[in-house]
Order: structure tokens, then C-alpha cells, then sequence
């Protein structure tokens, strides 16, 4: 299986499947020096860690993790960074009634198409547990970009139809004060209870993933192929059970006149910037100093208790079952992916945007 890397400077390689011994990530292009905070790694696997509320998976993993090389006394030393996670919580048991059945909306028919052969045990591969290695990679990312003062921060704005008032407004500290992690109290209330509904109802919902990035100088990014947007769309809809990825106005924009959506520039003790941000700090695929913002759409999960009509590998119908643990709403435990692939995707572009010129 090819495609396991991603970035080119600042460049990641994840490893592992969902119920094997250890998922894990080399991380090559992290430049010597940088003060590795193993604690950092830590806050944000526990902010993506299974089991750490009651609206997430009961499945326990303690996402203890072990640094194998590239770090020396606190340090990176410019050569390549490994990181494991051991998986403590498998119950392969779980999966073994969809050994020859295609669940719909999951990757089972796909993976069999492609490969022939797949490991239905928590999906394999295909798992969202695989992300807890991008979260790893990304938090040292982090570290990267906070030495270059730039800060990536993201949170719960919509779980079904309940989404945070346009008037409203948040305040980005409080986002670690409610399991949902929506920075509005009175709207985080609201998705709780219904994600609580639903996975009464044996059902899922869906969400949207909001974030910002500050700090980020005007400059990162490409005119034509590798325009920045486009590398943080493809870094969003690489991550499960996503659906959309808008920045700036988004879809928006379709209703509105230029003279409505263009972003005058204004200089203001020296520094360039724009009386408005509807192009989501991104124009002409290059970073402008602005806040980048953008959206992210999850779908519901797939895997819901009620039977299912489907085929299985030979094409015969067959029913499935909603067994195992899932998520009722991924939304909650998705705010630090895409923290963490935002964060390796500027990480990226910043290292790359040293040899645009002299």
C-alpha cells in the first residue's frame, strides 16, 4: 500500500492498523534544534483519545506513546523522528461478523476491490485510529510553528442543526471546558443533548470542524499547483469521514456581488492588511497575514446498531450489524486532527517558503 506519506519538506510517514500491536509515525524534515515537548504530544493524544467522555467510543487506549530516534536531550536532531502508540484495547471478536460483509458507507468493498485482501478487524488500515499518529506528528508541528509565533486553534461549531449563533460571540480559551469542545456554552449544551439522542436512537450525527490559524506571514503557499488552500483541502479530506472542506466566505461566496466580497487593503503602522477576511487569509493561493479560516464537514458515522442491507464478498445479500464501539458523532474528538494536519501543512509551507528568493 503506497500513500502513506505526506508533506514534502516537513514530510510524515504513519504505520499501523487499528488492531495490530502499534500504530506509530516517522517524521523526516523536522529541523535539528527544535525543543521537543513530550508533554505537548501527550494533551493532544488525550484530546483525540477514545473513551475520555461519554458522547465519544468507551473504547480505552491510554495513548502512551515512546519517542524511538531524531531526539537527544530534548532536541530534535534533524534526522528522522519515530514515535509509537501501542494499541491496548483491541476486540477484534467485535468485527468478526463483517469478516465477508461490506458494511455500508465504510471502506470494506472498496479495500476488497483494491487489494483483494483486507484486515476487517476495526476496519485495519482504513480506522480513524490511524489519526492518533498524525496527532503525534502534528503536535511536534506545533512546536515548530509556535517557535515562529504562529498558532493553529480548532473547534466544534455545528453538530447536526445545532450550530453556534452568527451574532454569537466565542471566546477560543474555553473550547477545553465542555466534552463537545465548542466554544459557545449555551450551544455546546445543545449539541451534547442531542448527540446524547442519538446514540440513545442507536444512530449518529454529523458535525462541522471550525479553525483558525494566526500568526501565519503573507507569502506561504504557490500560484498554480501547490496553492496553500488547495494543501490544506487535501490534508482535511484525507482525514475519515470528512465531506467538505470551505475556507474564507466558502460556498458563500456563490451570493454575493465582488463589491461585496472583495477585502481592501489598509496599512496600519507599517503593516498590510485587510479591512475584511472573506478571502480566509489566502489569495491567489498564497498566505496574505490574515487569519486563515476554514470549515470542515464530518458526516455521520457509518456504523449504526440498526441491520443493514448489503451484499457480502461473493455478492449474495447479506444483513449488517452494528456491533463494536464507535462514535456517535466523530466532531468532538476531531478538533485536534485537524489542528494537528493544518499544523503540518503550514509546518510544510513554511520550510519550503525559505528558497522563494534571495
Amino acid at each position: 500500500m503506497a500513500a502513506n506519506t505526506f508533506g514534502e519538506i516537513f514530510r510524515i510517514t504513519t504505520f499501523g492498523e487499528s488492531h495490530g500491536k502499534a500504530i506509530g509515525v516517522i517524521i523526516d524534515g523536522c529541523p535539528a534544534g527544535l525543543l521537543i515537548d513530550e508533554h505537548l504530544i501527550h494533551y493532544d493524544l488525550q484530546r483525540r483519545r477514545p473513551g475520555q467522555s461519554r458522547i465519544v467510543t468507551q473504547r480505552k487506549e491510554a495513548e502512551d506513546f515512546e519517542i524511538l530516534s531524531g531526539v537527544f536531550e530534548g532536541k530534535s536532531t534533524g534526522t528522522p523522528i519515530c514515535l509509537v502508540i501501542p494499541n491496548t484495547d483491541q476486540k477484534s471478536g467485535d468485527y468478526s461478523h463483517i469478516a465477508e460483509v461490506f458494511r455500508p458507507s465504510h471502506a470494506d468493498f472498496t479495500y476488497h476491490a483494491k487489494y483483494g485482501h483486507r484486515d476487517h478487524t476495526g476496519g485495519g488500515r482504513s480506522s480513524a485510529r490511524e489519526t492518533a499518529a498524525r496527532v503525534a506528528a502534528g503536535a511536534v508541528a506545533k512546536m515548530l510553528l509556535s517557535a515562529h509565533g504562529i498558532q493553529v486553534t480548532a473547534y466544534v461549531s455545528q453538530v447536526g442543526s445545532v450550530y453556534i449563533p452568527a451574532e454569537a460571540e466565542i471566546n477560543l480559551s474555553t473550547i477545553e471546558q465542555n466534552p463537545v469542545r465548542c466554544p459557545h456554552p449555551e450551544t455546546a449544551e445543545l449539541m451534547e443533548s442531542l448527540i446524547m439522542e442519538v446514540r440513545k436512537m442507536g444512530d449518529t450525527i454529523g458535525g462541522m470542524v471550525s479553525c483558525t490559524i494566526t500568526g501565519c506571514p503573507a507569502g506561504l503557499g504557490a500560484p498554480v499547483f501547490d496553492k496553500l488552500h488547495a494543501d490544506l483541502g487535501k490534508a482535511m479530506l484525507s482525514i475519515n469521514a470528512v465531506k467538505g472542506f470551505e475556507y474564507g466566505s466558502g460556498f458563500k461566496c456563490v451570493s454575493m456581488k465582488g463589491s461585496e466580497h472583495n477585502d481592501a487593503f489598509t496599512n496600519e503602522a507599517g503593516r498590510i492588511s485587510t479591512l475584511t477576511n472573506h478571502s480566509g487569509g489566502i489569495q491567489g493561493g498564497i498566505s496574505n497575514g490574515m487569519p486563515i479560516q476554514f470549515n470542515v464537514a464530518f458526516k455521520p458515522v457509518a456504523t449504526i446498531v440498526a441491520a443493514q442491507d448489503t451484499v457480502d464478498v461473493r455478492g449474495d445479500k447479506a444483513i449488517a450489524e452494528g456491533k463494536g464501539r464507535h462514535d456517535p458523532c466523530v466532531v468532538p474528538r476531531a478538533v485536534p486532527i485537524v489542528e494537528a494536519m493544518a499544523a503540518l501543512v503550514i509546518a510544510d509551507h513554511l520550510l519550503r517558503n525559505r528558497s522563494s528568493k534571495l
